[in-house]
């Protein structure tokens, strides 16, 4: 999968929110970060802007001001009741419907936060998943990513205990198991993985396998290197954002989660 969008620097550069939702965590910096690298890896020019409505209440950003708005990851549940979390889902009610055409991107706690607030059901997972794990496409998703068609699927750093059991009505699955989903008029699009990943911010949440697992290096070697050999190995992050970014420049569609023709990946 290629990373390099031929042209896009011509183009006026995108400007991108990213709702950092993860509460009084040490790691924000470090998160940040990531999405700086692997967006400014493919889209240098792009302008991004982040948010914290976890720990300042009320912050969030004015959809008019941008391209696309990012629900990203947290280390709170998302079936919780916390204010700010509710504030979160009346940001998003209000964004699609205030702005009906504006492209909105969920990344793990935002793509369940999105599919709950939709309709759909989320889930403790049966077994946590951390490292870079396969993504399979359904046919839908090899149309939506064609480079990914003849594969049949794509690999991303993965970290999660909670999965979308039941997608929204008006969702379609790209990926089997929930684990990518686009609306039906192709304005908001979900990933229970990590695009914006990479091993450098991955490495710093090993800790969680005693927690997760029962496991860390002093108790489990083995089972340690492993978990380690999942979180440094390639995985696809970079051709995935290049996707999402020229999905932003798409037109919304009435009748159909799926462009007609979508860009090459």
């Amino acid at each position: 999968m290629s990373t390099a969008p031929p042209g896009a620097e011509q183009q006026r550069p995108l400007r991108i929110a990213i709702l950092l939702n993860s509460y009084r965590s040490r790691l924000l910096p470090a998160i940040r970060a990531s999405y700086e690298r692997t967006i400014g890896a493919v889209a240098p020019s792009a302008r991004l802007a982040f948010y914290e409505p976890a720990n300042k209440s009320g912050e969030f950003p004015n959809p008019a001001h941008f391209d696309l708005v990012v629900l990203g990851g947290s280390n709170v549940d998302p079936r919780k009741s916390h204010q700010w979390i509710l504030d979160v889902h009346h940001f998003l009610r209000r964004l699609v419907s205030d702005f009906p055409d504006k492209k909105v991107l969920g990344i793990c706690w935002g793509h369940q936060t999105i599919s709950r607030v939709f309709g759909g059901t989320v889930v403790d997972a049966a077994y946590p998943e951390m490292g870079v794990a396969t993504v399979n496409l359904t046919e839908a998703g090899r149309r939506f990513f064609p480079e990914a068609a003849a594969v049949g699927s794509f690999k991303l750093q993965q970290h999660h205990r909670r999965e979308v059991a039941l997608p929204p009505p008006t969702f379609t699955q790209l990926a089997h198991g929930n684990q990518v989903l686009l609306n039906r008029t192709n304005t908001v699009l979900t990933f229970q993985g990590h695009p914006e990943k990479d091993a450098e911010t991955a490495r710093l949440r090993l800790h969680d396998s005693l927690r997760w697992y029962g496991f860390d290096a002093a108790i489990d070697e083995k089972a340690w290197i492993r978990l380690q050999e999942l979180i440094f190995a390639e995985h696809d992050g970079r051709a995935v954002w290049k996707r999402i970014l020229e999905w932003v420049r798409e037109p919304p569609v009435l009748d159909t989660g799926l462009v007609d023709k979508p860009s090459k990946m």
